[in-house]
C-alpha cells in the first residue's frame, strides 16, 4: 500500500514536470526538441534501487512514464503526441534498461541512451506519419540534443540518487 501511494507521489511530479516543460520556450529551430523533463522520474525509478530489484524498478518506471504520457497528452496535448511520446518512452525505456543491465553505463551514460532513443522513436513514427524519410536531416541534430538534454537529466539524477537511497534504507528500517 505504501508503495503504490510512493509511485502516485512520483507519477504527480513527473505530471508536474511534463506541465513545466510545456511552458518552457526551447527551441532550437528545430521541431520536437525537449528537455525531457518528466524523464527524471524514469530515470530514478530505473537506476534507484539495487542490483537485486532492479526487475521491480523496471516494472515500476514502465508503469508511471505510460500513464505520465497519456494523462500529459490528454492534459496538456493532443492525441499526436501521445502517439509520439509513446514510441519515444518505448524506445527510450528498453535503452536505458539495456544500458543499466549491461553494467556499463553510469547513470549519466544510461539517461543519455535514453535521450538519444527517445528522439529515435519518434522519428521513426515520424517518418511513417509523413510517409517520406526526408525528414531524417533531424537525425543528427536530435542525436546531440539527445545526448545533451540526457547528460543534464543523468548529472540531475546522479546528485538526487544518494538522497533518494537513503531515504529507501531509512524506510526498510523503519518497518
Amino acid at each position: 500500500m505504501r508503495r503504490t501511494a510512493e509511485l502516485g507521489f512520483l507519477l504527480s511530479l513527473a505530471l508536474i514536470l511534463s506541465y513545466v516543460e510545456s511552458l518552457i520556450p526551447f527551441s532550437f529551430g528545430v521541431p520536437g526538441i525537449k528537455l525531457g523533463l518528466p524523464n527524471l522520474i524514469v530515470l530514478l525509478l530505473l537506476c534507484g534501487r539495487n542490483e537485486e530489484q532492479t526487475a521491480g524498478g523496471e516494472r515500476e518506471a514502465l508503469l508511471v512514464n505510460a500513464l505520465r504520457i497519456v494523462l500529459s497528452g490528454f492534459l496538456f496535448s493532443n492525441l499526436y503526441a501521445i502517439l509520439y511520446a509513446l514510441a519515444g518512452a518505448a524506445f527510450s525505456f528498453f535503452a536505458m534498461i539495456i544500458g543499466r543491465r549491461s553494467k556499463r553505463f553510469s547513470v549519466v551514460g544510461v539517461s543519455v541512451l535514453g535521450g538519444v532513443f527517445h528522439n529515435v522513436g519518434q522519428l521513426l513514427v515520424a517518418v511513417a506519419v509523413v510517409e517520406t524519410l526526408a525528414v531524417a536531416y533531424y537525425v543528427p541534430f536530435l542525436i546531440v540534443a539527445g545526448t545533451v538534454t540526457g547528460a543534464l537529466l543523468g548529472v540531475a539524477g546522479m546528485e538526487i540518487l544518494p538522497y533518494l537511497r537513503r531515504m529507501m534504507q531509512e524506510e526498510e528500517w523503519n518497518q
